[in-house]
């Protein structure tokens, strides 16, 4: 069975920074894209960023300049550092896996396998 395992979520003041990890394990497919969308109070899912295994990347236009992800492929982890934070980028954070991707995205009901949410609060 595929895991993820999304850590790093806290609590910080608005402009500060932290670094979310998502760590899988189980058989993967070497074309795949892992993806993480965030959940806010009151708010519909949405797409944040997402990383293929070829290492391109998407960003939403609301974290554009702000995050960036990256991958250790040989940790199998992806990492999503959040720089700049604002209030509104308080969520619960999910990491998911898309298998046989061929290309970063964030389409949600293309993503087999997801983590546990991890809460990222951004206080003003």
């Amino acid at each position: 069975d595929v895991q993820l395992q999304a850590s790093g979520g806290g609590l910080v003041q608005a402009g500060g920074s932290l670094r979310l990890s998502c760590t899988f394990s189980g058989f993967i497919e070497d074309e795949h894209a892992i993806g993480w969308f965030r959940r806010a109070p009151g708010k519909e899912r949405e797409g944040v960023s997402s990383i293929n295994s070829d290492g391109s990347t998407i960003y939403a236009d609301s974290v554009k300049g702000r995050f960036a992800i990256s991958s250790d492929n040989a940790m199998n982890t992806v990492y999503l550092q959040m720089n700049s934070l604002k209030p509104e980028d308080t969520a619960v954070y999910y990491c998911a896996l898309s298998e046989s991707s061929w290309y970063p995205h964030m389409e949600a009901y293309e993503y087999d396998h997801w983590g546990q949410g991890t809460l990222v609060t951004v206080s003003s």
